[in-house]
């Protein structure tokens, strides 16, 4: 009896069971499945939107065909770049683009990346110069970082002045060029600048400019000038400090680097240096100007077949001062006069008139320069009312290109300082410090 029970109970479950399901699937319709369980949502969608701390120039109209004007749409991307944080402007490579003169202002957020990796070239119609600029390509006010890398060019077009300078006619074939020729790059007023990978040639003047920036680094960069193209500096350098020049070829028509007054903490090494002027310290105290400049290094630095090795040049009148100056390990390959120093300098063209006044020069330091020359080993002419003291050689060794050519033995004026071993060829003509002199022109260093 109890069997039949547990029988007659497992038939009515099983019919229960039985008609609960058919009526679930009745409510679906004859023809439809059970419900799929719910897909998880993709973290991104399928056409993500762009990046909002990229901003390429072809997004804001630039063509890059090398004829249509892209300045604008440059102004327009900076413009967003400039507003957001860690930001990124990108010219793409491919692509040649026409810029005219151009400001890149800040203040902005910090750390911007100026992403070159195409070529932008100057203008050289004379309309687009008007009267003539100082500058093509600036960045100005930027203190929270910015930064332009990449391996892209910017071409100055220089040639456009280059010899019509020479002839002093200022022609080319559309017309008129403006006689002020603009630097290529210039940054002002601007703090933690980097500069890398990019090449600038061609310059109308100067190639890459710092004016009133701190904490600067140029590196593994390129400039590239023909030697005969006139004032065409490499890196030009004024009232700048903590800067550091390294791993970077510079060919120009003028100084590889030029470092002006209101620079200190300078360390320029690693560098190639030709065809150009060398490395130079100057000009300084034109027009009765006061000039400063401390603490320089240049070191490993290769040079050939420059006007001047390591220099420093002043004019008379000036006022001011140059010290802790340190060259080392300089290696020169047909460099006019490798070691120059000259307080007599001149590049106007009429005759300078004498000055009783000049600048300070003391604590410089000459330490393995090496290599050949074509006219003059040293030249150390320093001023009758201010001599340059505390000049340091050490380890030199320099030997004419020829000994057949027309050379000049060593020559000093009123230089003190000491050799610290035997030099090639020797420099007899510096003379021991003076103490007296020391103390006189410390008294008188209007830079302290």
């Amino acid at each position: 009896m109890r069997s039949k029970c547990l029988l007659l109970f497992l038939i009515i479950a099983f019919l229960v069971t039985s008609t609960n399901f058919d009526l679930c699937n009745a409510t679906r319709g004859p023809h439809q499945h059970p419900e799929p369980k719910p897909t998880p949502k993709p973290n991104s969608s399928p056409n993500p939107s762009p990046n909002k701390s990229i901003f390429n120039v072809l997004e804001y109209g630039a063509k890059g065909n090398g004829a249509s004007d892209d300045t604008k749409a440059f102004l327009d991307a900076w413009a967003d770049t400039c507003k957001a944080a860690v930001s990124t402007m990108v010219v793409p490579s491919g692509y040649r683009f026409l810029i005219g003169p151009i400001s890149f202002m800040g203040p902005c957020q910090p750390k911007i990346v100026f992403q070159l990796d195409g070529k932008i070239i100057a203008p050289t119609s004379p309309k687009a110069w008007g009267s003539g600029l100082l500058q093509w390509i600036e960045f100005k006010k930027l203190e929270g970082g910015i930064r332009i890398q990449g391996n892209g060019t910017i071409e100055g077009q220089g040639s456009a002045w280059w010899p019509n300078l020479k002839l002093n006619t200022y022609q080319d074939n559309a017309g008129k060029m403006p006689q002020t020729r603009p630097t290529a790059l210039r940054f002002y007023g601007s703090y933690n600048v980097t500069v890398t990978g990019i090449t600038i040639q061609n310059s109308p003047q100067f190639h890459l400019k710092f004016d009133n920036c701190q904490a600067v680094q140029v590196f593994n960069m390129t400039v590239s000038s023909p030697g005969d193209s006139p004032n065409t500096d490499g890196i030009h350098l004024q009232n700048s400090v903590d800067v550091s020049i390294h791993h970077t070829t510079l060919s120009c028509g003028d100084d590889c680097v030029s470092i002006q007054t209101g620079c200190s903490n300078v360390h320029v090494h690693n560098v190639d240096c030709g065809p150009g002027h060398g490395i130079s310290i100057g000009s300084l105290g034109k027009g009765k100007t006061q000039a400063c400049v401390s603490d320089i290094t240049v070191r490993n630095v290769r040079m050939n077949n420059t006007l001047a090795g390591v220099r420093i040049k002043t004019w008379q009148g000036g006022s001011g001062s140059v010290r802790n100056i340190k060259f080392s390990n300089i290696q020169v390959s047909e460099v006019k006069t490798p070691i120059d120093i000259d307080q007599f300098y001149c590049d106007g063209p009429n005759h300078c008139k004498n000055e009783s006044s000049a600048l300070a020069l003391s604590q410089i330091s000459y330490e393995k320069i090496k290599g050949t020359y074509t006219v003059q080993p040293v030249y150390l002419a320093c001023s009758d009312n201010f001599p340059c003291y505390n000049i340091s050689l050490t380890d030199i060794e320099l030997k004419p290109l020829q000994e057949n050519l027309h050379i000049y033995d060593p020559y000093c004026w009123d230089a003190y300082g000491e050799l610290h071993a035997p030099t090639i060829p020797p420099v007899d003509c510096l003379q021991s410090d003076n103490r007296k002199i020391n103390e006189r022109l410390l008294a008188q260093d209007s830079c302290k």
